[in-house]
C-alpha cells in the first residue's frame, strides 16, 4: 500500500472510503498484499459495524476461502460494533445462507461467530 493511499485512508472516519477502495480494487494485482491493512483500517474506524459487515459480505461473495481470515476478523469486529443489531441479520444470511435459522443448532455448535451473532439476534433462544 503506497503512502498516498495510507494518508487518504487515515482520514476515513467511518469505513466508507476503505470499503469503496476494497470494492473498486479487488482485482488489482497487489490487493492480496493490501487486504489485511484495509481490514485493519475498517475495524479501527467503523463504530457501527456497517462497513465491517459490508466488507465481510463482499469478500465472502468474491472468494470466501481466500479471504476467510479477513472475513473472520470483520465478522468479529461487526459483532462488537453493531450494538443496535442493525446489520447482523443481513450478515448472518449472507455468510451462512438464508436458511441459517433452520440450521441454527448445527451452526451454533460448529461456528463461534455464528453462535455469538445468533445469541445477539435471538437472546431468548440460547
Amino acid at each position: 500500500m503506497d503512502d498516498e493511499l495510507k494518508k487518504r485512508l487515515e482520514k476515513d472516519d467511518s469505513g466508507l472510503l476503505t470499503y469503496e477502495y476494497i470494492a473498486n480494487n479487488i482485482n488489482n494485482a497487489n490487493f492480496q498484499q493490501e487486504v489485511d491493512e484495509l481490514v485493519d483500517n475498517i475495524i479501527r474506524v467503523d463504530k457501527t459495524g456497517q462497513f465491517a459487515v459490508s466488507s465481510a459480505r463482499y469478500l465472502n461473495a468474491i472468494d470466501k476461502e481466500t479471504f476467510a481470515p479477513q472475513i473472520d476478523r470483520l465478522i468479529k469486529a461487526a459483532i462488537v460494533a453493531d450494538r443496535e443489531r442493525a446489520y447482523l441479520g443481513v450478515l448472518a444470511a449472507s455468510i451462512w445462507g438464508d436458511d441459517y435459522k433452520e440450521r441454527a443448532t448445527t451452526l451454533i455448535a460448529s461456528d463461534d461467530n455464528f453462535r455469538r451473532i445468533y445469541k445477539r439476534l435471538y437472546p431468548i433462544g440460547i
